[in-house]
């Protein structure tokens, strides 16, 4: 019997870039100026997370001022407006054809493993063997798994927020969105301007003010430090999954917290704990969750204030605080969903990292891959773009950029003395 003949093509390169959203194209960048020899390889298109795992009214909740990737900071007319989807990725298709990055698009790596002092890079149709692989396949790689809502009836159309696009989507009726970050909230903003009933269970997720003092609370976040806070300094590896405060960049921006949503007709709930055919089972944490909120505020608030008293910056002082009485919150144990008409559940509740399709990368207890600012101890694997790879902004326009310099920075160095 003849041997299978392997008909997959075979090439090296020196490095082989993984993904080319703004991490990618931000690695790209930095081994395109010192000269380095290397391909970027994307699944689908440049920006490809973007496109296909955004709702299509989307708008990115950080100001136009914070695009900041490496070689291309944001010069346009409207630097405190936000991008909308359509926006975000003709960015990134620009970036890309300026600086001429070599990315091969439609090639979806399917493993990485180590071959004598190099690594072997697989996709489903080619084999390249490279001296240095950077990873920037997203922060996130899949949806973070709950076990209960296989337990909705049938009927229930069910989605993570990865794959809702549009309330045209949903069949008519109320939707129940699970999880308030940044997200859930969004989702549930657009779903109430569709005139839908919107049922939003509330995760312990801190929120922001959109604007304090005159400034955007992405100014405040790098004024006060808040930024540039390293993962070194977070209580617990588990603070890495914690979600994000909720703002929104649409309409010109504003707040998107539970309890602006509820003054708009949301109706909020405690934590999903189980779900028992039509009846989900609720915790009583929502006025702790909302208290937690509304704290996580005023300590925002207040080390703005300690900041421009140390630094006498000429601010405008604080907007007087809105007095209204709250409407009591609800304290119900059970939703039943048939008699709510919801016939739709919104899953939003994160994501988890993924890299078992990287042999011998060493993981911790949560799936996140052991490095040291991107380094890991594989010589020559190198990871960009993971949330709180070194600091609270890594994974964001504002931040991707310092960490791919070290990043390539670290590789040009060991290539030098392998050579």
């Amino acid at each position: 019997m003849l041997p299978v003949q392997n008909h997959r093509s075979r090439e090296s390169v020196e490095t082989v870039v993984i993904g080319a959203g703004q991490a990618g194209l931000a690695a790209s960048y930095c081994l395109s100026a010192r000269g380095r020899e290397h391909l970027v390889l994307e699944r689908g298109r440049v920006g490809e997370t973007w496109r296909s795992q955004r709702w299509d009214g989307f708008y990115l909740n950080t100001p136009n001022w914070t695009h900041q990737l490496p070689g291309d900071r944001y010069a346009g007319p409207e630097p405190h407006a936000f991008a909308s989807l359509r926006e975000i990725i003709a960015r990134l298709e620009e970036y890309a054809r300026r600086f001429r990055s070599p990315v091969r698009e439609g090639v979806e790596v399917t493993r990485v493993s180590r071959n004598g002092n190099s690594f072997q890079v697989e996709s489903h149709g080619s084999i390249i063997a490279a001296d240095n692989v950077i990873v920037a396949a997203g922060a996130y790689q899949r949806p973070t798994p709950t076990a209960f809502i296989r337990s909705l009836p049938p009927g229930v159309t069910t989605l993570h927020t990865s794959e809702y696009k549009r309330p045209s989507q949903l069949p008519p009726g109320a939707v129940l969105v699970i999880g308030s970050g940044q997200s859930g909230c969004q989702i549930a903003e657009e779903l109430l301007a569709a005139d839908r009933e919107v049922y939003l269970s509330v995760s312990k997720c801190p929120w922001v003010p959109r604007r304090y003092r005159g400034h955007d609370f992405m100014h405040w976040s790098i004024e006060t430090g808040r930024a540039d806070v390293t993962v070194d300094a977070l209580r617990s590896p588990a603070a890495r999954l914690e979600c994000n405060p909720p703002v929104s960049g649409n309409d010109g921006g504003h707040d998107c917290h539970p309890l602006w949503l509820a003054r708009r007709g949301a109706a909020l709930l405690g934590r999903v704990e189980a779900i028992d055919g039509s009846k989900i089972r609720l915790g009583s944490g929502l006025e702790e969750s909302i208290a937690s909120g509304e704290a996580f505020v005023a300590q925002f608030k207040r080390a703005v204030d300690e900041l421009v008293n140390a630094k006498k910056l000429d601010v405008p002082d604080p907007e007087p605080e809105e007095k209204r009485e709250r409407e009591p919150l609800p304290s119900i144990d059970t939703l039943d969903l048939r008699d709510a008409g919801v016939t739709s559940v919104i899953r939003a509740n994160g994501f988890r990292p993924d890299h078992s399709w990287i042999e011998g990368l060493e993981r911790d207890e949560q799936e996140w891959p052991l490095h040291r600012r991107g380094i890991t101890a594989l010589p020559g694997l190198y990871f960009v773009g993971l949330h709180f790879l070194h600091t609270r902004k890594s994974s964001l326009f504002l931040g991707v950029g310092e960490d791919a310099e070290h990043v390539v920075e670290h590789l040009a160095e060991r290539s030098a003395r392998v050579k």
